[in-house]
């Protein structure tokens, strides 16, 4: 049972302050500072109590108030980028709830931040800027690239942040949340050649992409574990477009792919456009895989097989990576890699079969 506060003033109307908290719990001011700050500092039953009273009145702290006392703003910024038209996953908008969900409940606020232009000056620029009229206590950075020029400027700042995305560098002193994406477009592959597909094509991003990269080694892993060539793959930007056109050159490949896996659901979606085009059924004739399991695959018929990132908790634990960075949390940095999920839908599966008369 949850412990009663033992009442000694009037229940308060409106906006509750922390004097007014003391007052009803019977104590005083520091000793509710201590309870929300310092709870180590009180006798168990007075921390139950204050907490009680704490609770019943609905008293919220005054974080500005803390961050004058702490030097803590309690804001992490986050840069956004805008949807496009031309893509079909809507990730990074999952990712970007996610991210504010873990950072209210651990009693922060998430700052968006604008650049313009996609490269890594104009958003460096952007959090120079921030920087100067903000006073925010860390950074979450996603997309991250070999000699990433966001985390040198971060560093040279001494600003502490945390990376939806593994240091591509190799360097371990770099806090960082990501998802397997060479396991998971592995066992797409898999999945497949258990569907009696040999001829199996990858479509996926330029090189300059570690993220399409991995996921392409990941095919090709699993092929060369089978014995299956890896003659049909392309690398093209992550658009419809792209996707359909890359579809079509493999299909009118000498040897046709009879299956192909792709870096992302936009490229899927593109696919699975180029069959409709030629008359041919998706899973029953031609086997489809995406990655991210955007909200577009469960709608399309078929559904598109796909690759699901656990992004809540890529969300809670780079806010936990924060948190610890801002602490000086003497410990190692965070390295956490996700395990994706394998999402099956009827692009990839071959369907009933007709009855032999």
């Amino acid at each position: 049972m949850s412990p009663q506060p033992t009442s000694r003033g009037p229940v308060p109307h409106g906006h509750v302050t922390l004097s007014q908290v003391a007052q009803r719990a019977g104590v005083s001011a520091q000793s509710v500072s201590n309870a929300l700050n310092n709870p180590d500092r009180l006798a168990p039953a007075t921390l139950e109590r204050i907490l009680a009273t704490v609770a019943e009145l609905g008293y919220e702290p005054n974080l500005s108030a803390r961050a004058l006392r702490n030097r803590s703003s309690h804001l992490i910024a986050f840069k956004v980028r805008p949807s496009r038209p031309d893509k079909a996953s809507l990730l990074m908008d999952e990712f970007l709830y996610a991210l504010n969900r873990s950072a209210v409940a651990a009693g922060y606020h998430l700052i968006l931040c604008h650049a313009e232009g996609d490269g890594s000056a104009e958003e460096i620029k952007a959090y120079r800027n921030l920087l100067k009229k903000t006073p925010v206590d860390a950074f979450v950075l996603a997309e991250t690239h070999r000699n990433d020029d966001r985390v040198a400027a971060l560093r040279s700042w001494g600003v502490p942040f945390a990376t939806f995305g593994r240091s591509w560098d190799g360097d371990d002193s770099l806090a960082w949340v990501d998802v397997d994406g060479r396991a998971g477009t592995r066992a797409a592959t898999e999945h497949v050649a258990a569907q009696g597909h040999h001829r199996i094509g990858h479509i996926g991003w330029p090189a300059e992409s570690e993220i399409g990269e991995e996921r392409r080694a990941g095919w090709r892993a699993a092929c060369g574990e089978r014995g299956l060539e890896t003659d049909l793959e392309a690398a093209v930007p992550d658009t419809l477009e792209d996707g359909r056109q890359a579809a079509h050159r493999m299909l009118d490949a000498p040897r046709p792919a009879t299956a192909l896996v792709c870096a992302s659901d936009t490229l899927a979606l593109g696919v699975l456009r180029a069959l409709h085009e030629r008359g041919l059924r998706p899973g029953a004739e031609v086997a489809v895989t995406g990655f991210d399991d955007s909200p577009t695959a469960a709608l399309v018929s078929p559904g598109l097989t796909t690759l699901r990132q656990p992004i809540d908790v890529v969300g809670r634990q780079l806010i936990q990576a924060v948190e610890n960075l801002i602490a000086g949390d003497p410990r190692e940095p965070q390295h956490v890699l996700l395990q994706p999920e394998l999402i099956v839908r009827g692009s990839s599966l071959p369907g009933p079969r007709t009855p032999t008369p």
